[in-house]
């Protein structure tokens, strides 16, 4: 299994960080000073054990009757995510989906800060969208503009050659939402969001649990 970080976090645990974070800081805006990792277990969809698991890879754990102090934990987990740092995000694609994320302001709060939009449309180039003018790929400069994560909200046709450019200026951490598999090194880390994938698999779901009621599988 894939290592995260120098302490050896596995990749499976580090994608239910984010979960465990949004559920301590509900809790902590609550008023909650402590939870149980059952109460977590609630909160997030997953197994005690678990979170008890996930949790003590992190060199936390909890008190007997008493459980995890949200702040203490909640920092913890921030740290092992690297959200003390600001990091600059260029998103590349203004179509629906990019304006979406431009306006998301959760980024924000989550120690990611949007530096750059990026479209080669000739009647989106020079627009305003919330405070930053959309730019050509080939005027992004990480001299001027540095970037640790980039955005792909391109048509699939598009993506790779963006990917390039991208890894080109140094970014090693790339976000897309094409739905195509990107060529790039083995240093850069992608993560993809495909989501017709995801529907389909909801439907694969869907259909087991007709066929699990007795609706059975029609052949004609």
């Amino acid at each position: 299994m894939a290592e995260s970080t120098r302490r050896g976090v596995p990749e499976a645990t580090v994608g239910r960080l984010p979960g465990y974070l949004r559920a301590l800081t509900s809790l902590a805006e609550q008023g909650h000073h402590s939870v149980s990792s059952e109460a977590l277990a609630a909160e997030t969809g997953v197994r005690s054990a678990q979170v008890r698991k996930d949790l003590s890879s992190l060199g936390s754990y909890g008190v007997r009757g008493v459980g995890y102090d949200v702040v203490r934990l909640s920092e913890q987990i921030s740290a092992e995510l690297g959200l003390s740092e600001d990091r600059p995000v260029v998103i590349v694609g203004m179509g629906n989906l990019g304006r979406a994320l431009a306006a998301y302001d959760g980024l924000a709060t989550r120690g990611f800060h949007i530096v750059a939009l990026v479209d080669n449309a000739p009647d989106v180039l020079g627009q305003e969208i919330h405070g930053l003018v959309v730019q050509p790929l080939a005027a992004l400069d990480p001299a001027r503009t540095p970037v640790a994560v980039g955005v792909i909200t391109t048509p699939a046709d598009a993506a790779q050659e963006v990917a390039d450019r991208l890894v080109a200026l140094g970014v090693r951490s790339i976000l897309t939402f094409a739905p195509t598999v990107l060529r790039v090194p083995e240093d850069v880390h992608v993560r993809a969001v495909d989501l017709a994938t995801e529907l389909q698999v909801l439907a694969f779901h869907e259909h087991q649990r007709a066929l699990a009621g007795g609706g059975g599988l029609e052949v004609g």
